[in-house]
């Protein structure tokens, strides 16, 4: 059962996680190259604090972007800040999402989010847990995979084999970690075992590392559609 304040706390730590760590950038810093192709590590911020914007939204029953050019045109115009606009925008919008998040709500309920996706409204703390925490990998800054807390690895792991269920286009896959704990995910054929540690599965199944470090048997490692 989905905990949505619990999440919302978790929230909270991990965006303090990456204020210390964007706190420690200067300008030329922030306009480096992030680890996401195209992006510098301005484009990333601005994405965090713009995505907190979303999911309000999303949460008091508006769209979650205009639409697709508003939404990329907002984090290129954003993306170029000196770095104490970027922590400011960041605590400012974060606060907000947390303030909404304190609202009295029917949690159960079903919201809209991109392109015609939908979900619980109390799965939408967890899915910005994972803006907030992935995003502050794609850094580069010195927080890896491997510093995720485990629950979320865990979790995280969870819905993207989730959303690959049922995809005829990655095969039958049964993932397995290290430490012995198996999710199945992709289509009904194939029949393909990945095994290596939590992070490297998240890392290959989120698009953040290429599967070299896992082991495969039964097939070569699937490939995996766009996030």
């Amino acid at each position: 059962m989905i905990d949505h304040e619990s999440d919302l706390i978790q929230v909270r730590e991990a965006t303090e996680r990456l204020l210390t760590a964007a706190a420690s950038l200067d300008n030329a810093a922030t306009a480096g190259p992030s680890r996401l192709p195209g992006w510098s590590r301005g484009h990333v911020l601005a994405h965090v604090a713009r995505n907190a914007d979303a999911l309000v939204n999303v949460l008091q029953g508006r769209p979650m972007y205009a639409d697709a050019a508003t939404r990329d045109a907002d984090i290129e115009r954003d993306s170029g800040r000196p770095i104490e606009i970027h922590l400011a925008d960041l605590r400012e919008t974060a606060d907000r999402f947390q303030a909404v998040g304190a609202e009295p709500a029917d949690w159960s309920r079903t919201v809209e989010l991109r392109n015609g996706v939908t979900d619980s409204a109390s799965r939408i703390p967890f899915r910005r847990w994972v803006e907030v925490d992935l995003h502050h990998v794609d850094l580069g800054v010195g927080y890896e995979l491997e510093d995720l807390p485990e629950e979320f690895v865990t979790r995280e792991i969870e819905f993207l084999a989730e959303r690959f269920t049922g995809l005829e286009s990655v095969p039958e896959t049964a993932l397995w970690s290290a430490d012995g704990r198996i999710w199945t995910t992709g289509g009904t054929t194939g029949g393909v075992a990945v095994m290596g540690p939590a992070a490297e599965l998240l890392g290959w199944l989120a698009g953040r590392r290429d599967g070299t470090a896992l082991e495969t048997k039964g097939g070569p490692l699937p490939k995996l559609p766009a996030l």
